[in-house]
């Protein structure tokens, strides 16, 4: 797909841009505006993909659960093995469409490389993540940061101190939730592990604060976020802190994401993970295994 094409989708998700005022510079890219509805669903999620592990998988037991936060409770979905004792647990953090079935399907996967995950619908306080995805994307903008680190930050305490968890917490985060990630990491002294999907990097000022291992994900089309990496990585190696970071060429923001078909890319979405669940497996349970390099 023609790149001016990706980049004014990734600019109407997130500048954000009004749909209409999207869909009138689609339209001049693609040559009409039947061409743009066209090209539409290529470019946007669709959610009937986002079930690579059932939310029925007699592996796992998940559900939906709330957690107090910052001003009130959060809600949050929650998905574990079935069998076995104590787990660590890792914390999934959403784009910024809120937590959906696509994230609730990434909880699963985590859940079965044998975690406890929690994934947090940071919208609770404005009402929690509503049906329409370009709505939740406008809500995020009207989230105070402040309250939505405070309530990650009480995520990995609320798992810490979980009957069913080892007390051991990391989180992964994607796009603006790997920001958040990134940003917990620098607000939590408690969270063992991070890892970053093209997010947004915190402040170089911050990264001295950082204690836990950082594992960053970073896609070699995306200007937009790797324009920070090049200070970021610098800020942690004057820290002398321990990170280890990939940049996967020729693929675009949200290469993870396999519910977008314009942007979702196979191959470094499958090298990807396993290099994020072979770094929760040494940082959360101090196993050492040979991820595919």
């Amino acid at each position: 797909m023609n790149q001016a094409i990706i980049d004014l989708y990734d600019e109407y998700t997130h500048a954000p841009l009004d749909r209409r005022v999207f869909l009138t510079r689609l339209a001049r890219l693609t040559g009409s505006m039947t061409a743009a509805l066209a090209i539409l669903p290529a470019l946007e999620a669709d959610r009937a993909l986002a079930a690579i592990v059932p939310p029925d998988d007699p592996r796992l037991e998940s559900g939906r659960i709330t957690y107090a936060g910052s001003g009130g409770k959060v809600a949050a979905y929650t998905a574990r093995p079935r069998k076995g004792g104590k787990t660590a647990a890792v914390i999934v953090i959403h784009e910024n469409r809120g937590l959906n079935a696509h994230i609730e399907d990434v909880a699963r996967r985590v859940a079965i490389e044998g975690f406890l995950a929690l994934a947090p619908d940071l919208l609770s306080p404005l009402g929690g993540t509503p049906a329409d995805e370009d709505a939740a994307r406008e809500l995020i903008g009207k989230l105070d940061p402040d309250v939505t680190i405070l309530n990650l930050k009480a995520a990995v305490a609320f798992l810490a101190k979980h009957p069913k968890t080892t007390g051991k917490v990391g989180a992964v985060g994607f796009c603006w939730g790997g920001g958040m990630a990134g940003e917990l990491a620098v607000q939590s002294p408690d969270l063992r592990a991070a890892v970053v999907y093209y997010g947004r990097q915190p402040r170089t000022a911050d990264v001295p604060r950082i204690t836990a291992p950082l594992l960053l994900h970073y896609a070699g089309l995306d200007t937009r976020i790797n324009e920070g990496v090049p200070a970021f990585e610098e800020a942690l190696k004057q820290a002398g802190k321990k990170y280890t970071l990939y940049l996967y060429p020729d693929v675009q923001h949200a290469f993870h994401n396999d519910t977008s078909e314009a942007r979702y890319d196979k191959e470094a979405a499958r090298l990807s993970w396993s290099r994020t669940v072979a770094f929760f497996k040494e940082h959360l349970r101090g196993e050492r295994p040979r991820p595919a390099f």
